[in-house]
């Protein structure tokens, strides 16, 4: 795996520009605490207080190419009951202008890094990204993504309508500069599902969320 494009995380998963004052506070409460970063940390064999290379501040890809391989499994839906998610999920990269992690601009949609591993991989982190708000079109897809637990339980469809289940194992938050980026982007380790938005307090100068919030799910 290489890194390229430093500084990408910023607009990956973030809210829009601007926020409605109702979004703003209630996507500033953190959740209580985390929950299961030891068990996310050893699903990608590493340590729970590693990060990132380089601040975190980075988008991992491998030379802008999809895996080599099988054929690579999209998901195409994703359902979280628990928190009354149903959402199409689109294949998504890096823009090529700035650099930045594709998210869709309709924030009831989400995006699969589809540089990464697809649901047929037997090793590695599928990552789902997606808005949390924005001021136009109000709620996110992930919206309340913060308020999964362990034990919840999650459905990605493919485009054939074939359906896995997954297991919620961590809910953890992170300072958007020190996310370790290399752990949920990586290609190599147990499989699980990586589900990543904005989160913590807004900063109005920057017009961004401060942290971002990660949900890791395993095969159920």
């Amino acid at each position: 795996m290489t890194v390229r494009d430093r500084g990408a995380l910023a607009a990956m998963a973030a809210g829009a520009a601007a926020l409605t004052v109702a979004a703003l506070v209630a996507c500033a409460n953190r959740p209580a605490e985390d929950v299961g970063a030891d068990e996310a940390a050893a699903l990608a064999g590493a340590s729970p207080s590693a990060t990132a290379t380089g601040g975190g501040s980075s988008v991992p890809v491998t030379a802008g190419d999809l895996p080599a391989g099988p054929e690579v499994v999209p998901p195409v839906r994703l359902e979280i009951p628990t928190i009354g998610v149903t959402a199409r999920v689109n294949a998504v990269g890096i823009n090529e202008r700035t650099g930045e992690f594709e998210v869709p601009p309709s924030v009831d949609q989400i995006g699969w890094y589809r540089y990464g591993p697809g649901l047929e991989a037997t090793a590695g982190s599928v990552v789902i990204a997606g808005h949390v708000d924005s001021s136009t079109q109000g709620r996110g897809a992930f919206f309340r993504l913060r308020e999964l637990d362990r034990g919840d339980t999650l459905t990605v469809t493919d485009g054939a309508g074939g359906e896995r289940a997954y297991r919620v194992v961590a809910r953890e938050e992170y300072r958007k500069t020190k996310i370790p980026l290399e752990r949920y982007f990586a290609r190599d380790g147990a499989p699980r599902l990586t589900l990543i938005t904005c989160g913590g307090p807004f900063d109005a100068e920057t017009r961004r969320y401060r942290d971002n919030i990660v949900v890791t799910a395993v095969p159920a």
